[in-house]
C-alpha cells in the first residue's frame, strides 16, 4: 500500500499484540496539492487513514508473519485539516485479532492536537476477502 501519497517516514515503535505508532512529514511537494486544493492546499482524508492502515499493517506483519491489508474504516472523525509542512503522528491499537481479520482504532496528531480519529480499522489477510 505504499506509496509517495500513502506513507510514513518513521517507525517509533511496534509492540506486538498492542500497538504501534509512526511518524508521516507532508512536504508542500506532494502532487496531491496540485489539485487538493491549490490555494489553500489540505491533505485529503483517505490518505490519512491510508498512513495508519499502512501502520497497522506493519504491525500485524511484526505480530503474526502474514501480510496485511486495510478492508475499511469505521467512525472515522475529522477534526482538522492537515496542510503541507506538518507532521502527522499516528498510533494505532490492536483491539481484536484472529486469522481471518483485525481490528484497530487509530488517532492521528499534529503538534499534540488531535486531528483525525478512527474507532475501526478493518484489516483482512492480503489476498483475504473484505
Amino acid at each position: 500500500m505504499s506509496g509517495p501519497l500513502i506513507a510514513l517516514d518513521r517507525i517509533v515503535s511496534v509492540e506486538p499484540g498492542k500497538g504501534a505508532t509512526g511518524v508521516r512529514n507532508i512536504p508542500q511537494t506532494l502532487t496531491i496539492f496540485d489539485s487538493h486544493f491549490p490555494l489553500r492546499p489540505v491533505l485529503p482524508g483517505v490518505l490519512v487513514l491510508g498512513s495508519a492502515g499502512l501502520l497497522a499493517e506493519i504491525l500485524l506483519k511484526e505480530q503474526t508473519g502474514r501480510a496485511w491489508r486495510l478492508a475499511g474504516a469505521d467512525r472515522v472523525r475529522y477534526r482538522h485539516f492537515i496542510r503541507p509542512g506538518d507532521q502527522m503522528e499516528i498510533r494505532v491499537d490492536l483491539e481484536e485479532l484472529d486469522e481471518h481479520q483485525a481490528r484497530l482504532s487509530a488517532v492521528v496528531t499534529v503538534e499534540g492536537r488531535t486531528m483525525t480519529t478512527a474507532r475501526a480499522l478493518r484489516m483482512v489477510p492480503d489476498g483475504g476477502l473484505t
